[in-house]
Protein backbone atom coordinates (compact mmCIF):
# COMPACT_ATOMS: atom_id res chain seq x y z
CA UNK A 1 0.00 0.00 0.00
CA UNK A 2 1.90 3.64 -1.20
CA UNK A 3 1.50 5.88 1.85
CA UNK A 4 0.55 9.73 1.42
CA UNK A 5 2.61 11.91 4.47
CA UNK A 6 0.29 14.66 5.87
CA UNK A 7 2.93 17.21 7.45
CA UNK A 8 2.02 20.15 9.89
CA UNK A 9 3.74 23.08 10.74
CA UNK A 10 4.05 24.84 13.63
CA UNK A 11 0.83 25.98 16.00
CA UNK A 12 -1.49 23.31 14.16
CA UNK A 13 -1.28 21.40 17.19
CA UNK A 14 -3.40 24.19 18.88
CA UNK A 15 -6.57 23.77 16.46
CA UNK A 16 -9.66 23.57 18.39
CA UNK A 17 -9.08 26.21 20.81
CA UNK A 18 -6.27 28.32 18.71
CA UNK A 19 -7.98 31.74 17.05
CA UNK A 20 -11.68 29.55 16.54
CA UNK A 21 -13.29 32.51 14.39
CA UNK A 22 -10.47 31.78 11.85
CA UNK A 23 -9.64 28.32 12.44
CA UNK A 24 -13.03 26.68 13.52
CA UNK A 25 -13.31 24.19 16.32
CA UNK A 26 -11.98 21.19 14.62
CA UNK A 27 -8.89 19.74 16.49
CA UNK A 28 -5.60 18.26 14.32
CA UNK A 29 -6.79 14.48 15.89
CA UNK A 30 -10.54 15.38 14.07
CA UNK A 31 -8.17 16.18 10.52
CA UNK A 32 -6.02 13.12 11.16
CA UNK A 33 -8.87 11.08 10.96
CA UNK A 34 -10.50 12.72 8.13
CA UNK A 35 -7.13 12.11 6.19
CA UNK A 36 -7.11 8.71 7.14
CA UNK A 37 -10.97 8.10 6.17
CA UNK A 38 -9.92 9.78 2.77
CA UNK A 39 -6.85 8.44 1.85
CA UNK A 40 -8.63 4.60 2.70
CA UNK A 41 -11.08 5.44 0.22
CA UNK A 42 -8.01 5.78 -2.45
CA UNK A 43 -6.21 2.89 -0.81
CA UNK A 44 -3.45 4.81 0.61
CA UNK A 45 -2.34 4.89 4.16
CA UNK A 46 -1.45 8.18 5.78
CA UNK A 47 1.42 9.11 7.76
CA UNK A 48 0.59 12.01 9.81
CA UNK A 49 2.78 14.32 11.50
CA UNK A 50 3.32 17.81 13.45
CA UNK A 51 6.11 20.16 14.13
CA UNK A 52 6.85 23.33 15.70
CA UNK A 53 10.18 23.42 14.25
CA UNK A 54 11.41 24.07 10.61
CA UNK A 55 14.78 21.94 11.05
CA UNK A 56 12.35 18.68 11.14
CA UNK A 57 9.94 19.42 8.89
CA UNK A 58 12.62 19.78 6.33
CA UNK A 59 14.12 16.05 7.59
CA UNK A 60 10.66 15.22 6.65
CA UNK A 61 10.59 16.10 3.39
CA UNK A 62 13.81 14.22 2.73
CA UNK A 63 12.68 11.57 3.85
CA UNK A 64 9.52 11.93 1.73
CA UNK A 65 11.82 12.09 -1.10
CA UNK A 66 13.61 8.96 -0.22
CA UNK A 67 10.27 6.97 -0.06
CA UNK A 68 8.73 8.51 -2.93
CA UNK A 69 12.17 7.93 -4.90
CA UNK A 70 11.80 3.97 -3.42
CA UNK A 71 8.18 3.74 -5.09
CA UNK A 72 6.62 3.51 -1.37
CA UNK A 73 5.09 7.30 -1.56
CA UNK A 74 2.78 9.18 -3.27
CA UNK A 75 3.52 12.34 -2.25
CA UNK A 76 3.11 15.04 0.86
CA UNK A 77 0.30 17.38 2.07
CA UNK A 78 1.75 19.95 3.76
CA UNK A 79 0.06 22.81 5.60
CA UNK A 80 3.18 24.23 6.41
CA UNK A 81 1.44 27.37 9.01
CA UNK A 82 3.45 30.57 9.28
CA UNK A 83 6.48 28.62 7.50
CA UNK A 84 4.86 28.99 4.20
CA UNK A 85 5.55 32.85 4.71
CA UNK A 86 8.99 32.79 5.35
CA UNK A 87 11.11 29.08 4.91
CA UNK A 88 13.27 28.95 1.86
CA UNK A 89 14.23 26.26 3.38
CA UNK A 90 11.46 24.07 3.20
CA UNK A 91 10.94 24.82 -0.72
CA UNK A 92 14.48 24.19 -1.27
CA UNK A 93 13.63 20.77 0.26
CA UNK A 94 10.55 20.39 -1.71
CA UNK A 95 12.08 21.11 -5.00
CA UNK A 96 15.48 18.96 -4.51
CA UNK A 97 13.48 15.89 -3.31
CA UNK A 98 11.20 16.34 -6.37
CA UNK A 99 8.22 15.28 -4.64
CA UNK A 100 4.23 15.73 -5.60
CA UNK A 101 3.54 18.17 -2.61
CA UNK A 102 -0.13 19.74 -2.18
CA UNK A 103 0.47 23.18 -0.19
CA UNK A 104 -2.71 23.21 2.44
CA UNK A 105 -3.99 25.74 4.39
CA UNK A 106 -7.75 25.67 6.19
CA UNK A 107 -7.93 29.82 5.68
CA UNK A 108 -7.99 31.55 2.79
CA UNK A 109 -4.59 33.24 3.12
CA UNK A 110 -5.12 35.97 0.33
CA UNK A 111 -8.06 36.96 2.83
CA UNK A 112 -5.82 37.59 6.01
CA UNK A 113 -3.32 40.08 6.61
CA UNK A 114 -0.97 41.27 3.15
CA UNK A 115 2.10 39.11 4.88
CA UNK A 116 0.73 35.54 4.64
CA UNK A 117 -0.05 36.48 0.69
CA UNK A 118 3.17 35.26 -0.15
CA UNK A 119 4.24 31.64 0.08
CA UNK A 120 7.66 30.31 -0.48
CA UNK A 121 6.13 27.00 -1.04
CA UNK A 122 3.28 27.61 -3.95
CA UNK A 123 5.62 28.07 -6.80
CA UNK A 124 6.90 24.01 -5.53
CA UNK A 125 4.03 22.65 -4.87
CA UNK A 126 1.80 20.52 -7.61
CA UNK A 127 -1.25 22.34 -6.04
CA UNK A 128 -2.45 24.64 -3.57
CA UNK A 129 -5.68 24.43 -1.67
CA UNK A 130 -6.77 27.42 0.78
CA UNK A 131 -10.15 28.20 2.44
CA UNK A 132 -11.65 25.02 2.81
CA UNK A 133 -11.18 24.58 6.32
CA UNK A 134 -10.01 20.79 7.17
CA UNK A 135 -11.48 19.78 4.14
CA UNK A 136 -8.45 21.27 2.17
CA UNK A 137 -6.73 18.03 3.50
CA UNK A 138 -9.05 15.55 1.99
CA UNK A 139 -9.11 17.43 -1.51
CA UNK A 140 -4.88 17.30 -0.79
CA UNK A 141 -5.21 13.35 -0.55
CA UNK A 142 -7.57 13.05 -3.30
CA UNK A 143 -5.48 14.86 -5.77
CA UNK A 144 -2.40 13.15 -5.13
CA UNK A 145 -4.82 10.05 -5.88
CA UNK A 146 -5.32 11.36 -8.83
CA UNK A 147 -2.28 12.49 -10.04
CA UNK A 148 0.35 10.04 -9.31
CA UNK A 149 -2.84 7.26 -10.60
Amino acid sequence: MSTVFVLNGPNLNLLGTREPAIYGSTTLADIEALCRTEAGKHGLSVDFRQSNLEGVLVDWIHEAGRAFAAGTLKGVVFNAGAYTHTSLALADATKATGIPLVEVHISNVHAREPVRHHSFLSPVARGIIVGFGPLGYALGIAALASLTA
